[in-house]
């Protein structure tokens, strides 16, 4: 068995499972065998860079990954990972921005796989500044200014779920990206905090049933409640695109609305 059929074949078996496929499962997406199937995982075979793109396509695997399977199995990577300011990217800029303004006096956010925070509308900015003191002290991303003790985690109500169902969303992301991930990375600095609840998996697995967990905040009388969607590309074919997330805040009372009109009328400088 040589060291890159070996690589290969630990990638495939990891996504394989990830995606809960047996061989045989994966064998018939892809319409192969799975003996050959067994073969590629254990090294006997080495895969074919037309045999890569079709498992991949069976797996429904993330671009970033297609590429990894690719280069372990020395072949060149086939899908860029470009820069948001590349010419090319020129259109989705202005169609992230549009998204942004649109939603206003709503929060938006434009983040990248690990939950970096890339963009935000003016609204996303007035609730930051009523509920985070110096948001430029803490790292711009989504989930450490969540749970920081420093950032939105002292003013939201009902912590323990919120916090929980968040934590597992992550927790699976982590699990299906890798050990080596920089999501799991993410995961087990989020894990570490002290503001995560000791029992945060049992807590996960008993939430109240309903459409969605509201964000609900209390700061110097101020409440607000909002629930979110995440947005993403349709058919992308860039790293970057792909990975690219739109969350969207939407309140979710009449109360909150007036204090989004409100911000927006008055903005914090």
């Amino acid at each position: 068995m040589t060291s890159t059929a070996s690589e290969f074949g630990s990638i495939l078996r990891h996504w394989r499972r990830a995606r809960r496929f047996s061989q045989l499962d994966l064998a018939l997406q892809a319409d192969v065998s799975s003996k050959h199937v067994s073969f590629l995982e254990t090294g006997r075979n080495r895969p074919s860079r037309e045999m890569i793109i079709r498992l991949s396509n069976a797996m429904d695997l993330p671009l970033r990954d297609r590429n990894l399977l690719l280069t372990a199995a020395g072949f060149a990577s086939v899908y860029a990972e470009s820069s948001l300011d590349a010419p090319a990217f020129h259109q989705v800029d202005e169609a992230l921005q549009r998204i942004l303004d649109l939603h206003e006096p709503y929060p938006a956010i434009v983040m990248d796989a690990d939950w970096t925070i890339l963009q935000q509308n003016n609204g996303a900015k007035a609730f930051s500044a009523r509920f985070i003191d110096d948001p430029a002290a803490l790292p711009n991303n989504a989930f450490e200014l969540l749970f920081s003790e420093r950032g939105l985690q002292p003013y939201v109500e009902d912590w323990e779920a919120l916090s929980s169902a968040l934590l597992m969303r992550l927790f699976r992301e982590a699990i299906v990206a890798g050990s080596r991930s920089r999501k799991r990375a993410l995961f087990d600095r989020i894990e570490r905090m002290p503001t995560v609840p000791k029992n945060w998996r049992e807590l996960a697995n008993r939430l109240p049933s309903g459409p969605t967990i509201d964000l609900v905040l209390r700061r110097d009388g101020i409440e607000c409640r909002f629930f979110t969607t995440v947005t993403t590309f349709g058919t992308p074919q860039d790293i970057t695109l792909q990975e690219l997330r739109i969350e969207s805040y939407f309140p979710a009372d009449a109360a909150t609305r007036s204090l989004c009109d409100a911000w927006s009328a008055a903005p914090i400088a």
